[in-house]
């Protein structure tokens, strides 16, 4: 497993923020969504794409556009909805599948409650998006779920990551000979008690849409 922490004084800037108990959960949304686009630029730099050529108005070019089958981002409920549109912006033409997974506080260990997904991944690249990779146990489910559809690359776009999460993953899929990589804007010290990534930001869902 490949982790990339992005280093870069605009992702710690916005971060910074983010991490702020006075920051309001309108201005924690845009930054949320100003961020996920500066790692998402970082996180597609393995993006397929095919050789095409093109009339300038001046005589004709090659470049590239994506290749199909484009890539399936899937933000995981219901905290991963406050990075797709970052995702999107980058990414216009990939397609939106959803997974609906909650950590069980009392076991730590993720359930699932509902998926909007192709049944079928076959060669598909996927991205991942959850603000925090803590225990690392939703995110792991997650990724074997799309592998077990036909996922043949998955990358996880992270706000945050907690050295066990990233412990756990690679443990995880050690042997899985399957692509994964997890792209951060940190990688914090380390999980309190109950789980919660530290210093971190809290909670993210709450932060983005309020205690629900």
């Amino acid at each position: 497993m490949e982790t990339l922490v992005v280093d870069h004084p605009l992702v710690a800037h916005k971060l910074t923020t983010l991490r702020d108990v006075r920051t309001d959960s309108p201005t924690f949304r845009r930054l949320a969504d100003e961020l996920v686009t500066l790692l998402a630029y970082e996180a597609t730099r393995d993006v397929r794409v095919t050789e095409v050529t093109v009339e300038t108005p001046v005589s004709p070019a090659a470049g590239v556009r994506l290749a199909k089958p484009y890539p399936l981002v899937v933000p995981i409920l219901r905290a991963g909805l406050g990075m797709l549109d970052g995702m999107t912006r980058l990414l216009p033409t990939a397609e939106v599948g959803f997974l609906g997974m909650i950590r069980n506080e009392s076991t730590l260990k993720a359930e699932t409650y509902a998926t909007r997904l192709p049944d079928d991944l076959s060669g598909r690249q996927c991205y991942v998006v959850d603000p925090m990779l803590a225990t690392g146990g939703t995110l792991a489910a997650a990724v074997q779920f799309l592998f077990d559809r036909g996922a043949v690359d998955v990358t996880a776009i992270c706000l945050l990551a907690a050295p066990e999460g990233l412990a756990y993953m690679d443990k995880v899929f050690a042997n899985s000979g399957k692509p994964i990589r997890v792209v951060t804007a940190a990688l914090d010290e380390r999980l309190n008690e109950h789980g919660y990534i530290v210093p971190g930001l809290g909670d993210a869902g709450d932060r983005l849409y309020g205690v629900v």
